[in-house]
């Protein structure tokens, strides 16, 4: 017998899970409309791929695969209902909002997806064109474009609502506005239908049915199969370049992007931030696009130490939430502290190292005045160099260091190393002090014992 755990939850499995979301959706009387077009659109996808294989057309079964998006589309919308009826939870503090985005990205690459494979198999057409039948071609055209249009307008599918409107505006889409302006300058009053773009969905829609009867009329005409094919691969450039620009756009909100379009506002209103009394800085801002029409951000401020934090964080959050509806914002205190020069000489036992051989050096000031290595005179009224505070050359005994360096010949110095005994009993070379030998130094009468042992005794 297994051990019996009383306060332990049950496990569900995944499709447990889904079942209960689906429940939750499926209560809501919203959903219900959805769930029915879901319903006949299944039906009609059946009957559209049965005649697609009865008339062997690969024009039709492109145009069913529009079919086949709204079914997506459909999906989408009851993510969305789902979406408004869940609340934050501590894995998504952010909501749920990114789903119905991911949803949309899904549905719009399937349907790229689905346009390339038509392209593939009219390049393979093009080779071997098979014979078409036209008894139910007409037919499914038509029942795929009432079945596709009653779906977009009954239904209003706010996700591909605002992609629609928010991407960039496809090719089809930028022919079509320029052949309605020139209607539109001839009869005004379907200005208010043309302009200022169509529903990109419904303007596929229409498109490819239009293609579909030009390929049933020279097929009849002129038994012409080979329209099939072409019209086949003008539905899927269609598709594609309808799709794509929604994709773009849902993936950038998908990568946590800023939209271009509130660039502007943004840098406005973080200046008026840091006009605010009391604010000294605002740095790593960050605005990204949450949802569809949601925007998310997070700012660090830095205050003043005698500012208040609470007043200032109402003004920073209400001057930001006209429009970045979620916020974060972070203050803190100005807490930097000058470093300030410390004046204090250095202790001698700093220096006074046993290990190392230092000659005691008599003071600098006698030889202010005599610079040894120019023959310009110090002038003893020139003010000190700056930051001179504790300069090792005014308060440091400096350490005399054997120069063993060959000299040229014909300067006027010695060349060669010395013996060590006389090295310490020459002087440098200035005209009434002492020989010259090759030393940087302008010290003479150097004592000749250099240093002391641990034991205090002189060294030889």
């Amino acid at each position: 017998k297994g051990t019996i755990h009383l306060f332990r939850k049950s496990q569900r499995s995944l499709v447990g899970k889904l079942t209960h979301e689906f429940r939750l959706v499926a209560a809501d009387r919203r959903s219900w409309k959805i769930l029915l077009f879901g319903a006949i659109n299944l039906i009609c996808i059946g009957f559209l791929l049965m005649w697609c294989s009865s008339t062997n057309s690969i024009a039709l079964t492109a145009y069913t695969y529009l079919t086949i998006f709204d079914l997506f589309s459909l999906v989408t919308c009851l993510i969305s209902y789902w979406v408004m009826m869940k609340k934050p939870s501590p894995v998504y503090s952010f909501g749920f909002e990114r789903f119905e985005v991911l949803a949309v990205f899904a549905s719009t690459v399937l349907a790229q997806l689905g346009a390339l494979f038509i392209l593939k198999e009219s390049a393979e057409r093009f080779l071997e064109q098979p014979e078409i039948h036209t008894g139910r071609l007409l037919v499914g055209t038509f029942v795929a474009l009432f079945f596709n249009l009653f779906t977009m307008l009954s239904i209003r599918n706010k996700p591909f609502a605002y992609v629609s409107e928010a991407a960039s505006t496809s090719w089809l889409q930028e022919h079509v506005a320029d052949l309605s302006r020139s209607i539109c300058g001839i009869i005004p009053g379907l200005s208010s239908i043309f302009l200022p773009r169509m529903n990109p969905f419904v303007l596929i829609d229409i498109a490819g049915a239009l293609a579909l009867c030009i390929t049933y009329m020279l097929i009849e005409i002129n038994n012409y199969f080979a329209v099939d094919t072409a019209s086949a691969i003008a539905i899927a450039l269609m598709t594609f370049g309808t799709m794509y620009p929604m994709s773009v756009y849902s993936g950038k909100v998908l990568l946590q992007t800023t939209p271009p379009h509130v660039i502007g506002q943004l840098d406005k209103l973080l200046r008026e931030v840091s006009t605010l009394d009391g604010v000294l800085e605002v740095r790593n801002e960050h605005f990204w696009t949450l949802g569809f029409g949601t925007l998310a951000g997070s700012v660090h401020v830095r205050i003043r130490r005698d500012a208040n934090e609470q007043m200032v964080l109402a003004h920073v959050t209400n001057r930001l939430y006209t429009l970045v509806s979620t916020l974060t914002v972070q203050i803190f205190k100005d807490d930097w502290i000058r470093p300030t020069l410390s004046s204090v000489p250095i202790a001698n036992n700093i220096l006074n190292l046993s290990d190392h051989h230092i000659i005691p050096m008599p003071s600098l000031k006698a030889a202010d005045n005599l610079n040894p290595v120019t023959s310009t005179p110090a002038k003893p009224s020139s003010p000190p160099p700056e930051f001179s505070f504790n300069t090792p050359g005014k308060n440091v005994n400096p350490v005399i260091l054997l120069n063993t360096q060959t000299r040229p010949y014909g300067l006027g110095f010695n060349h060669g190393s010395a013996p060590y005994s006389s090295v310490l009993n020459q002087g440098f070379g200035i005209p009434g002090i002492g020989a010259t030998q090759g030393f940087r130094t302008g010290f003479i009468n150097v004592p000749s014992r250099y240093g002391t042992n641990a034991r205090g005794q002189p060294r030889p």
